[in-house]
């Protein structure tokens, strides 16, 4: 990607796309009617306070981006989230407890913590294969690779390098170590597990970052392959045109926006 294009991101929602950039934030959806609606507004930042924390600035980014939620949400009621289906509560309410039935099976070993990282995956991939979620989730990445690669969207790759999904390898790996590594210094508890969960993200956002410097190593390749994996088997499909059409609406709103606040 050239040094002058914006860095985007995206979520897929179950009916349309939310696209970040620098600044701003942008969504757009289609309606029960068949309509396509669009919103845009300012992000939440943290003012750069992080930025050169290892481990903390990436969760701090991420919280940023999850600040946006509730602001699609006000400016864009029909914009519907990827968990927002009872099934997929269902599912992780079924997981949490299955998770707690596992660990209390047998002595907390790192074969047992990854079970329940594991199973912990279950609400996310259910929510993926029912309904159009990853179609939507193939348009953010068509739509940003064409935007980064001066394509068409249509003919952009439904996988993506700096898809969230290259967290979930490390983020399994590290949150089954840190279990049994809290267990055997006699912690327990919410707060030992808060804690596990808050480190075993900053420590997947950082092989993340690490992964995106060095793209072009064995290494990165290897740690990025879990992640493009989930995305080619189960994270993504090819969207419809109408689709696509929802898509290229959040990019152009986000140019706009980063164009007027530049």
């Amino acid at each position: 990607m050239s040094e002058e294009k914006l860095r985007l991101g995206g979520m897929a929602l179950r009916n349309g796309l939310l696209v970040h950039g620098p600044t701003h934030w942008s969504a757009a959806v289609r309606t029960k009617g068949g309509e396509v609606k669009v919103a845009s507004g300012r992000k939440p930042t943290l003012g750069g306070a992080l930025d050169g924390v290892p481990g903390l600035r990436g969760v701090a980014r991420l919280g940023e981006a999850f600040a946006v939620i509730p602001l699609v949400k006000r400016s864009l009621p029909e914009a519907r989230l990827p968990m927002q289906d009872v099934r997929t509560l269902a599912a992780m309410a079924g997981a949490a407890v299955a998770g707690r039935a596992l660990r209390g099976s047998g002595p907390r070993t790192f074969a047992t913590e990854a079970g329940v990282a594991l199973l912990s995956l279950a609400p996310a991939i259910l929510a993926l294969r029912q309904g159009e979620l990853a179609s939507w989730h193939g348009v953010e990445h068509k739509a940003i690779a064409a935007y980064e690669q001066d394509g068409e969207t249509a003919d952009a790759t439904k996988e993506h390098d700096r898809c969230g999904s290259n967290l979930v390898a490390p983020m399994l790996a590290a949150t089954a170590a840190g279990s049994v590594a809290v267990r055997k210094a006699g912690l327990s508890g919410p707060a030992a597990e808060g804690a596990v969960a808050l480190g075993s993200l900053a420590f997947a956002v950082e092989v993340f970052g690490w992964s995106e410097r060095h793209a072009d190593t064995a290494l990165a390749k290897a740690l990025r392959r879990p992640g493009y994996e989930i995305q080619r088997l189960v994270g993504t499909r090819e969207p419809s045109a109408e689709q696509i059409e929802v898509g290229q609406a959040a990019l152009a709103e986000i140019l706009r926006r980063e164009a007027h606040a530049a």
